[in-house]
């Protein structure tokens, strides 16, 4: 089998990668390792108000808008509370857009084929591993969707996430109108060392979570969830839910990669470490970088000139993540609950919450391509 592009991993960065090429009328092919795109949900899907400005998604796929963000430090007294004037966060129901997305991707002529595992160049073309056995694909290019731990990334020498948060959450319903909808950030390194613990509730579900560095906790993630889990605020009236969805993952938080294309091909995601070094959002960029991706690939496929993706640089857009990366390496060395309770303080005065407010409510989002 021949493409154009072959599109490792359908994740919405991929997706929506192979959409628009597809639509630009380029033969793709994305691969996807899981047999369905409803199972083994990784994230926890907020979209930022950024997002939800610039990007058509689905409406019946979001959950109802959220203003309200309540800052709590370790013994989860003394919060800070900050509302927006605007609709800032929206919840995504993940499996739905997988969907959707996928079902907008076969519309444009992108041939999709699940339970295929990427496994390598060899000998110049791309080996595919499914249920038929393996399979042999030559394509002018690759791009690696393919998480936080690329097999791609690797497969074209390209720079691959070393600085990896590990998160899980738990996701389940909860009483109608218990509580206006809100996001509770808990800044305690006991139960999450270098990141925080959170639950998001939309007033529809709750995501109760934890993320840090894996070597920084105590009794592993699986016990700091449970520990958060007993104490978490804004789960009014929800007590050991029957229907619980589990996720859970690697987050990378070094920023964009610097040497994220070479001619062979190029990453986009996680997998290019399109992340916010400081709150983890991965789900703006991805979307914004899969745009410029597919531009670059378009004119590199229209042209012949595969030099076309040297354009296609983290390093130009690592340089505007200065801000974010130095604040990620000040929270990683917040490690005692005592010197987290301390730098709250900062928090409650009026430059701290302006401070914050600007992190949570800004215009500001991942750099325009």
């Amino acid at each position: 089998m021949s493409v154009d592009v072959l599109v490792v991993g359908a994740g919405l960065a991929g997706l929506h990668t192979a959409t628009l090429l597809a639509r630009a009328g380029h033969q793709v092919l994305l691969v996807e390792r899981r047999p369905t795109l409803t199972g083994a949900i990784r994230t926890t899907g907020i979209f930022v108000r950024r997002t939800l400005d610039d990007f058509a998604l689905p409406p019946g796929c979001l959950g109802p808008p959220i203003r309200r963000v309540v800052l709590y430090p370790p013994g989860l007294r003394r919060q800070v509370t900050l509302v927006s004037a605007r609709d800032e966060y929206r919840v995504g129901d993940m499996a739905a857009l997988y969907v959707a997305a996928a079902r907008t991707a076969a519309e444009a002529g992108v041939r999709i084929a699940l339970g295929t595992r990427y496994a390598g160049r060899r000998a110049g073309s791309h080996l595919l591993a499914g249920d038929d056995g393996p399979t042999r694909v030559r394509a002018r290019f690759v791009v690696g969707a393919d998480g936080a731990r690329s097999r791609v990334a690797r497969e074209l020498a390209l720079d691959r996430n070393r600085h990896l948060l590990v998160g899980a959450e738990e996701v389940f319903p909860i009483p109608a109108g218990a509580e206006p909808p809100a996001f509770h950030c808990v800044l305690d390194p006991s139960l999450a060392p270098g990141y925080l613990a959170w639950v998001v509730n939309d007033g529809r579900h709750a995501h109760a979570g934890v993320a840090g560095y894996p070597d920084r906790f105590p009794d592993g993630l699986r016990g700091a969830l449970q520990r958060f889990r007993a104490v978490a605020p804004g789960l009014p009236g929800v007590d050991r839910p029957e229907q619980v969805e589990r996720r859970g993952g690697p987050i990378p938080v070094g920023g964009v990669l610097r040497r994220i294309s070479c001619p062979d091909g190029l990453l986009v995601g996680d997998a290019a470490g399109a992340v916010s070094p400081l709150t983890a959002g991965g789900l703006d960029p991805c979307l914004r970088l899969s745009e410029l991706a597919a531009a670059v690939l378009d004119e590199a496929l229209r042209t012949g000139r595969p030099d076309v993706l040297t354009r296609y640089d983290g390093a130009a857009l690592r340089a505007r993540f200065r801000g974010r990366l130095m604040l990620r390496r000040g929270l990683a060395q917040v490690r005692t609950p005592a010197l987290a309770a301390a730098a709250f303080t900062l928090l409650r005065t009026p430059p701290g919450r302006a401070a914050a407010s600007r992190i949570l409510f800004g215009d500001g989002s991942f750099p325009d391509p």
